[in-house]
Parts: C-alpha cells; structure tokens; sequence
C-alpha cells in the first residue's frame, strides 16, 4: 500500500475535508454526543446485559437513530441481526475440593461452562499443573507434550513465557500473543481433551485485578450453539485466586513461585499435583435470541465492497448481591462512548454522502455479547451480510477519550498490518503522534471485536482509550459500577478521535485499497485463501 497523507487523499477524490482548521470534525455535534451516552448509560439501561429489559431499549434507541440518520437496514431488510445464544446461568452456591482445600466461589474461585448440560461434575479428577498451557509450533514450544490430560483438570498460568521472563526472544517478549490470553488457554485444554481449566490469577499478567474476574465469570453467562451444544468446549472453565493455588501446590509438595519459573522455560514438563478435583457445576440453561444491529451507507461504485464502522452495545447488566441489594453496571465509558460515537459518524457521513457519494459502502455496526467474549462478533464474522473477502477493513471504538484532547493515538499492534500506515497518516494530518501500546502486556488487542474479524482474515484498527488518559480508570472504574456518565466530561478527545477516525473511514470508502496482513498469521492466511 503506498502510504499517502490523509489531506493529500481527499483532495485528489474532490472529498471535503472533514476537519475545520482546528482539526474539530464538519458537522460533529457534542450535544448529540452527550445524549447518546447519558441515555445508554442511564439506570432505566440497566447496564444494557443481553437478553434484559435494556437490550430492547438499546436496540430501539440506536435503530430510531439510524432511521433518522436515513441509513438502509444493514442485515437484508432489517437492522438487527439475530444471535442465537444460550443463557447459561450457575447456581453460584458451590465449592471447589482440591486435597484437603475447600474454596469459596467468588472470592477464592469461579467455575463456569458454555456447554448446554445442566449438570458438569468433576469427581476425583487428577489437577495437573501445564504451565502456560500453551502449543504453539512456530515457537517450537507445547506445555502438553508427553503427558495425556484427557478428563483431567489442568492448573495453568495466565499470559505466555514472554511476559514472564521479559525476554524479546521468547513469544513476543513483554507484549502478551494470542497465547496469553484467557481464551486460547481454554481452547487449547479443549483440544486435549481436559475436563476441567483453572487459570491462576495474578494481576500483573492478568491485567486486572481479582474484582474483573468475579464480575465476568460469575452469574450468569452467554455462549453461541454448535450442533454440538458445544461439548466440544472444555467442560468447567475457571480461575483460582494466587494464594489458594499456592496452597494447592505446597500440599503437594511443590513451591508455587519455583514451578512458575521453570514453567517460563522452553521444554517445561507437566507436573501432576498428586491430588483429585471435586466439584458440583449446576446450571439453568436459558435459550434465547440476541441481536446485532446494523444499518448501511451504500455506495456508489463499489457498493458491493464494504467498510465497517463499529462499537459493542452491551455492558455487564443489574447484579443483586446477596443482601438483595442491586447493583447497575452502566458502563458509560465501555462501551456507551463508543457507541455514541459510532452514532455521530454515521450521522456526519451520512450528510457527506448527500453532497457526495463515497464509492464503497458503508456498515454501521453494533453486536451484541462482547463483554461476555465477542459472541456477537464471532456470530457476525461467521454470518456475515456479505462475504469477508469483500469487507476492506473493520474499524472498532471500544471506550473513547472523554476527557481532554491529546497530541497521540494509541496503536495496538506493531507490525501487524497496513491499516497502522492509515493510523499514521491521520495522526500525522492532526499534528498527533503515534505512541505505542503502553501496556502490550495485557492483550489489548485480543480483547475487542474485532478480533473476531481478525480471525477471518479481514484487518483493522481499535480505538481504545481506557486507562490511559485517565489512569484511575482501571482501577477504580474499569467493569464497575463507577462506570457512569459524568456531566463533567470535556469531550475534547471525543473531538479529536471522532476527526481522526473520519478521515481514515472516508478515505478506505473512496479510495481502492485492500489493506494487508504484515505478519505472518492466520489471519494473512486466511485472507490470502480468501482471495484479497
């Protein structure tokens, strides 16, 4: 891809810019903005959890947008996409035996399963400690080699050997690979036939402290349905609090903190912990149906090609805790702010395409399940509204700047693909720098929709401030009910990103390009069998 100079771009297609001098976005207005977030995030939203009263006043508020934008449905003659899903709720009421050691749910462990069965018992089950869990060829490294887990329950350590030691020689040194995230180390125990996974939480390799891992592993929990009614997926997936696998490996006879080193190690062998796991998973399962939303901006001469535009609607709900008191995740930050911005872009190119049609076409999207990993994304990558060799790029806003304008953007990924060139050139164009993941530690980019996309071979970009213009906010607010709407928000990094943002969407819809994979992956892989 040659690498242009955004300003450049748009003047040589006749494209109004769509920054003032002041680099503020033509036609953004903040008000609009604000609306958005404060009602999303209100308390009537209940949090917006999938398959609540607040899904349908969510969906009904962004749908009413959009047809007031006067934008097409987005899914054949409808706007919402629906997302089979199963409401998987277990009775909290439970213990985990391991030896002699009884732990609480909550604060000492969670266990949960998206396997549609009421009942998941592990009964005398061997705990085998796999390191990492991780078997990865290209990194000549499998933490599975020469032991055979199948029924067993395997304790393994959250992020990858990288991390661990800080090496740059191993994985990807301190920047956390698919590896290291939750996800893979349940896919992969899967895979070799485990009945049971516990991740030992740490916060540093975690990312977050004990509080996010209660949150969104207890209650109840949302999964797609195979054919299979996903048995295929590991049994009981769950965490253990450090301390408590401290004392599991000490009854064992074995020192936690040595394991883990030699676990950082290439050719680290599994380690039986010489003790059984019992415990009792019951279930309600619900079936129900969720919804992704969507609405297109056609265009004009390659309307059958497609750019995303994108931000996640739903957040972690009404808790009640155990006195009966409800508690209102409203997450205005993750993801309200997104939204709202997905909101105004659509309503900004929607007027740009009045004077001018863009030449391809445009998808505002919204999905369902994020929160309770990419359902809705994973759903819309697999059924899309038009094949993924046809989608040029999906551009994702999960938690925007609500506070002061910065002279950066965040980049997460380096080396990844061609739409870091795009990311560039429109910093570049607002006098903005590029800086770095600050933390590729935590996986960031694993973590959001479009991922999912990524893992069909389609590129893009996440645009995510969390954390870092505001340092409080994981901490004390970061999928907590501290997640509120604040009147007091500047706006001015809403202004700013929303510019920048623009310039990159407008200039994928008009211009030719088909942005590529720089890594070797699966994702390039997938793109070249693809055909693009």
């Amino acid at each position: 891809m040659k690498k242009l100079i955004l300003a450049s771009v748009l003047s040589a297609l006749a494209i109004p810019s769509f920054a003032h001098s002041d680099k503020s976005p033509v036609g953004l207005d903040l008000d609009k903005y604000r609306t958005h977030v404060k009602t999303l995030a209100s308390d009537e939203y209940g949090g917006r959890a999938p398959l609540s009263a607040g899904e349908t006043l969510t969906l009904n508020y962004i749908e009413a947008e959009f047809k007031k934008i006067g934008l097409k449905p987005g899914f054949g003659d409808r706007y919402l996409q629906p997302v089979p899903l199963a409401k998987v709720t277990a009775d909290q009421n439970m213990t985990l035996n391991i030896g002699s050691l009884n732990l609480t749910n909550g604060t000492e462990f969670t266990a949960r399963t998206q396997q549609i069965s009421e009942r998941i018992k592990l009964e005398n089950s061997e705990v085998v400690f796999v390191g990492y869990g991780i078997n990865a060829p290209e990194y000549g490294w499998n933490d599975y080699q020469g032991i055979d887990v199948k029924d067993k329950t395997v304790i393994v350590l959250v992020n990858d050997p990288g991390f661990a030691t800080q090496n740059a020689a191993l994985f990807k040194g301190n920047a956390m690979t698919y590896y290291g995230r939750w996800t893979y180390k349940y896919e992969e125990a899967a895979r070799q036939g485990a009945k049971a996974v516990f991740i030992v939480h740490e916060t540093a390799p975690a990312a977050y402290g004990w509080g996010v891992v209660q949150n969104s592993n207890t209650g109840s929990k949302f999964t797609l349905i195979d054919d299979d009614n996903n048995l295929s997926q590991v049994g009981v997936m769950g965490w253990i609090q450090h301390q408590n696998a401290k004392q599991i490996f000490a009854e064992a006879g074995l020192d936690y903190e040595q394991q883990k080193q030699k676990a950082a190690k290439p050719n680290f062998k599994a380690v039986s912990l010489k003790t059984t796991a019992n415990l009792a998973l019951n279930n309600t399962i619900e079936r129900a149906q969720s919804y992704n939303i969507m609405a297109l901006l056609p265009g004009s001469d390659r309307a059958d090609e497609m750019v995303v535009m994108h931000a996640h609607w739903d957040h972690l709900g009404t808790r009640t805790d155990k006195k009966g008191v409800k508690h209102i995740y409203n997450g205005a930050v993750d993801n309200a702010s997104g939204v709202a911005g997905v909101l105004e872009l659509a309503r900004i190119f929607s007027l740009r395409a009045k004077e001018q049609p863009f030449k391809r076409s445009i998808l505002f999207t919204s999905f369902t399940a994020e929160e309770t990993g990419l359902i809705g994304a994973q759903h819309f990558a697999k059924q899309p509204p038009i094949p993924t060799k046809k989608i040029v790029s999906f551009l994702n806003i999960d938690g925007m700047n609500v506070n002061n304008s910065v002279d950066y953007i965040l980049r997460y990924g380096e080396g990844v693909s061609e739409m870091e060139h795009y990311l560039n050139d429109a910093a570049k164009h607002q006098d903005r720098f590029v800086k770095g993941d600050p933390l590729p530690q935590n996986g960031l980019m694993f973590r959001s929709d479009h991922f999912a996309l990524a893992q069909e071979g389609v590129p893009g970009l996440l645009f995510m401030s969390l954390g870092d213009t505001d340092p409080d906010y994981i901490a004390h607010k970061y999928h907590k009910e501290a997640d509120d709407y604040d009147p007091n928000w500047t706006l001015g990094g809403v202004r700013q990103d929303i510019s920048l943002i623009s310039d990159i969407l407008a200039t994928l819809a008009n211009n030719d390009d088909w942005p590529k994979w720089l890594e070797e992956s699966d994702f390039k892989n997938r793109r070249t069998q693809d055909g693009k």
